[in-house]
């Protein structure tokens, strides 16, 4: 690799990568902790038991969790322009991983929940405490290491996400490896990458089993 001639490129996609991840997994985080808080707690004998808002929530998830994400950046073009500006980027990247990875957390919270010992939720009513309360200081701390898991799992489906930014011009190290590496057959380029993706991902599950095991032991 010509680190002279592409060190500055290949910051640079760093440097996007970083933005679409940090966006990505707190926007999609915050989404799917409140679309998966939103399928438990309106499942039927739950807090706010309620079958439409289940139904509508379920049916959203499952229509859009199986959509690979390649298909889906394009098939949310429209939405995109609209609350973007713009179809290609790394902002309007950045939106449809956001959207995806909400999606697809918001499962991974419901599993989680649905997992509690339902006698903690019921002490809990009994005691008088409001649904929101229970929701704050109940269900989620208790659930607090598997969402960190969780978290940590859906942050490496993100970064796979970001490799595909490319195809919309939303540049990244995946799509440096394929202009760089892959197309002009530098397979250093590619190996470096494929190291550096490595590197953040031990780095990302090294965090996540960290925080989770404090969250067990707090």
């Amino acid at each position: 690799m010509n680190w002279e001639r592409l060190g500055p490129t290949f910051t640079e996609a760093l440097a996007q990568t970083a933005y679409m991840l940090f966006w990505a997994m707190l926007v999609g985080g915050l989404i799917g902790l409140a679309i998966g808080v939103g399928l438990y707690v309106s499942r039927s004998g739950n807090l706010l038991s309620n079958r439409v808002v289940f139904a509508v929530l379920n049916v959203a998830v499952n229509i859009v969790r199986p959509i690979p994400f390649i298909i889906f950046l394009f098939a949310i073009g429209p939405l995109t322009k609209a609350v973007v500006g713009t179809t290609i980027g790394t902002e309007a990247a950045t939106f449809a991983m956001a959207l995806m990875a909400g999606f697809a957390f918001s499962r991974l919270v419901e599993q989680n929940l649905v997992s509690l010992d339902p006698g903690v939720i019921e002490a809990a009513r009994a005691m008088g405490a409001s649904p929101l309360r229970i929701i704050l200081t109940v269900l989620i701390p208790e659930a607090l290491a598997p969402l960190i898991l969780g978290y940590t799992f859906l942050f490496i489906g993100v970064l796979d996400m970001s490799a595909m930014a490319g195809y919309i011009g939303g540049g990244g190290i995946g799509d440096f490896a394929m202009v760089y590496g892959y197309q002009q057959y530098d397979w250093t380029v590619t190996y470096i990458v494929v190291g550096v993706i490595i590197v953040i991902v031990q780095l990302a599950q090294l965090l996540g089993n960290y925080l989770a095991r404090k969250a067990l032991h707090r």
